[in-house]
């Protein structure tokens, strides 16, 4: 219990402490949501993005499976209209899973066993533990956007489980981006795949890169698949994560 109490305190302070951190999250965003937009929020946590989401006038769902960070999402966001939580996983099929939790790192909390077996190996993690496991709903992008309506910017952040998260969307969304981390990086090339063939049925992506939570792209202009790649090889060295966005040509 103690564990799970400093853990939970450290993500609010990390995510909602910082001084200036909402404010660069709304002058990013902006770029990707107006108001009135839907955003998908997919592995909300503790809400680090649906304040600044809902400061730019959007309506949001925030996806979050954690019993914890539940607490925390209905606690901060329950009463406001605008956000709709949902106490769901999102996967390539509908069902059930168990989804394994780090008490004292709440944020790596992930469905993929892979993805534990391939981080574990980096001694960045070598002080990370996965203490338990709950078993969880399921839904796919597809399920979420029937029932909710298309969102104009989808965040995929579910430590390791996105190609899952891909393969339930089978229609192309106009901006959405995805957590990258460099010690699985070989997991790009699936992802970016998934996405060029939705790009596909429209006028394809262009993408960009953000490292570890600065709001900043890496890139000053937008880039092709290959050309994505080739930029985040540089800060593979580095061994710092990030998001990649992808948009709609």
């Amino acid at each position: 219990m103690l564990a799970r109490a400093w853990g939970l305190t450290r993500s609010l302070a990390m995510y909602h402490g910082i001084p200036g951190r909402h404010r660069r999250m709304r002058r990013f965003y902006a770029q990707f949501l107006r108001p009135g937009d839907l955003a998908f929020d997919i592995g909300a946590h503790v809400g680090s993005r649906v304040r600044p989401w809902r400061r730019l006038g959007a309506r949001v769902l925030a996806i979050e499976p954690q019993p914890d960070c539940l607490r925390v999402l209905r606690l901060f966001f329950g009463r406001d209209p605008g956000v709709t939580v949902l106490p769901v996983a999102v996967g390539a099929h509908a069902g059930h899973a168990a989804l394994a939790l780090s008490s004292a790192s709440p944020t790596v909390s992930t469905l993929s066993r892979d993805w534990i077996d391939t981080v574990t190996a980096d001694r960045s993690f070598a002080g990370v533990r996965w203490d338990r496991t709950v078993e969880v709903p399921v839904t796919t992008l597809d399920e979420l956007i029937a029932r909710h309506g298309e969102p104009a910017f989808c965040k995929i952040d579910v430590e390791g489980y996105e190609v899952d998260v891909l393969r339930g969307l089978s229609r192309p969304l106009r901006a959405l981006s995805f957590e990258y981390l460099p010690m699985a990086h070989d997991a790009m090339p699936a992802a970016l795949d998934l996405i060029e063939r939705l790009g596909a049925q429209a006028s394809g992506y262009e993408y960009n890169y953000a490292p570890v939570e600065t709001m900043h792209l890496a890139s000053d202009r937008w880039l092709d698949a290959d050309d994505l790649l080739t930029l985040l090889d540089r800060y593979r060295p580095r061994n710092r994560s990030g998001d990649v966005y992808a948009r709609l040509r």
